[in-house]
């Protein structure tokens, strides 16, 4: 049946990877794939993963199946971080979390779950925007709309269209919003701004949708859960994606979470079966491990505290790393002001290089970076630093 179908093309990001993989010069670099790389270049595992994982090794004692919402314990544990030990939202039983195989499977989730209740509803994404969260909500049946986000002049947010545009959403469609460290702009929504967002919310009776896979590699744990904690206050509905992949780099492991938030406990309820239901036809219950050993940490306060200082530590490197990339340049005579880059958020920095300077140091320096100029910033190293900086500087004078 294959013979005279096309090929699908490649994934933008995970081509480039493919293509990166196979180039031959030594001296390579990938700012392109969106994990996080300590300063060797690698993506390490967490020592207090590893400590977990030890645990899990001499007390697992079953391999069973988890329930179809995964372990409640662990349900429990990613409520904490969402809303804080002692939220109101916690203590009305107002939130109902499900394990799930990654922050993609957590956005998948949701999107086949509001479907079927809100089926002619259109969802929302910010330009620009994860390139798969489209992908995402198209496969589940949505038509796609978009928000303006991003100022290519200022480096900062459409503030103003961003709300003139979410006042004219119509009820019943969903809005899909970046939490903190938004990918791929590194540029956040911050205090009253989402004050704003929360009242329109409210008032226009959208549903909003958060994606939040960044959790401690902005401001830290607590301070980028700010716009989380604001709808929750506001006692609407709403669902939030988010991931460990990053935070406790379990990016094989696929673990993440699909938490949904109503106005009471008995809709919560009701939410969370039909979730089951959702989750049954498709993945049927989450694989444990990944979970079981973020769990692990949660649940003990010295792995809990190892955890939050090595999500620090590589939130700071993050954070060196633009700092040297934007002083490097400037060290090297360029004139056009890559200040903003020390001001954005997150992995991901909109770095301003055109596409034809993309393709140009694919090609001549084999450094690869996505279509648009999204830069991770977690690739740059002590080691590739000044090779960057060097090619960045003789590509834009040429």
């Amino acid at each position: 049946m294959w013979k005279e179908i096309e090929a699908a093309p490649a994934d933008a990001i995970l081509g480039l990877t493919e293509a990166f993989k196979k180039d031959k010069n030594p001296g390579k670099v990938n700012l392109g794939v969106g994990v996080f790389k300590d300063d060797a270049g690698t993506t390490p595992i967490l020592n207090c993963i590893k400590t977990a994982e030890k645990k899990l090794v001499e007390t697992e004692t079953t391999k069973g199946y988890l329930p179809i919402p995964g372990n409640p314990a662990y349900g429990a544990g990613v409520q904490k971080l969402l809303f804080g030990a002692d939220s109101e939202v916690i203590r009305s039983n107002r939130a109902a979390t499900l394990h799930t195989p990654g922050g993609t499977g957590a956005l998948r989730t949701g999107a086949d779950l509001l479907k079927k209740f809100k089926p002619a509803a259109k969802v929302w994404v910010s330009t620009p925007t994860w390139a798969n969260h489209k992908g995402i909500f198209t496969a589940a049946g949505y038509e796609i709309a978009d928000y303006p986000y991003y100022n290519a002049e200022t480096k900062g947010v459409k503030y103003d269209e961003l709300i003139e545009t979410l006042e004219g959403v119509p009820a019943g469609d969903v809005v899909l919003m970046h939490v903190c460290c938004h990918n791929p702009t590194g540029v956040d929504l911050v205090g009253e701004q989402w004050d704003k967002v929360v009242e329109i919310a409210k008032a226009k009776g959208w549903t909003p949708f958060l994606d939040f896979a960044y959790q401690g590699f902005g401001d830290s744990i607590e301070e980028d859960r700010a716009a989380v904690e604001k709808f929750a206050a506001a006692g609407i509905d709403f669902v939030v994606a988010s991931s460990f992949s990053k935070n406790f780099g379990l990016y094989n492991e696929r673990t993440g979470a699909f938490t949904i938030v109503t106005p009471s406990a008995e809709e919560t309820a009701v939410a969370l079966s039909h979730a089951k239901l959702t989750v049954r036809v498709n993945y049927s219950n989450p694989p444990a491990h990944g979970g079981l050993a973020a769990l692990t940490v949660l649940a003990d306060d010295a792995l809990y505290e190892q955890w939050i200082d090595e999500v620090a530590g590589m939130r700071d490197r993050i954070k060196a790393m633009r700092a040297k990339l934007v002083d490097g340049l400037v060290a090297r005579g360029v004139e056009q002001d890559f200040s903003y880059i020390k001001e954005q958020r997150g992995m991901f920095s909109f770095s301003g290089l055109s596409d034809d300077i993309v393709e140009w140091l694919k090609v001549n320096k084999s450094i690869y970076i996505v279509k648009g100029g999204r830069i991770n910033v977690a690739g740059l190293t002590s080691k590739n630093i000044d090779y960057v900086c060097d090619a960045i500087a003789e590509a834009l004078k040429a």
